[in-house]
């Protein structure tokens, strides 16, 4: 009866540990996504980088910029939002490569 006890407990905390990642994973995805906003710098999860253009909360979509193509995503598709700091970064380097491009 002891050695039964064992697995089982032993089940039942993975099962425990498991439902409790999934609920803070998908806490962390519902708290991006309420707090998108255009001009924020996305990554859809086909690997589109685009800048948000409008939010539709009714419809939960997302309308993304990229490259002056306006495409519209379910609010789902959008895997990570850039922090600002990497955002700036990134403008940053592709003004100096557009300087580096002219000068030759």
């Amino acid at each position: 009866m002891q050695s039964f006890i064992f697995p089982l407990l032993i089940i039942v905390v993975m099962l425990w540990w498991m439902s409790r990642t999934s609920k803070k994973q998908q806490q962390r995805q519902q708290e991006m996504r309420s707090n998108m906003k255009p001009g924020a710098k996305v990554i859809t999860i086909g690997g589109l980088h685009a800048v948000v253009d409008a939010v539709n909360e009714e419809a939960k979509t997302v309308d993304l910029d990229a490259e002056g193509v306006i495409l519209t995503f379910e609010a789902t598709a959008i895997r990570t939002i850039k922090p600002e700091e990497e955002a700036k970064t990134e403008e940053v380097k592709s003004a100096e490569e557009a300087k580096d491009e002219a000068k030759d």
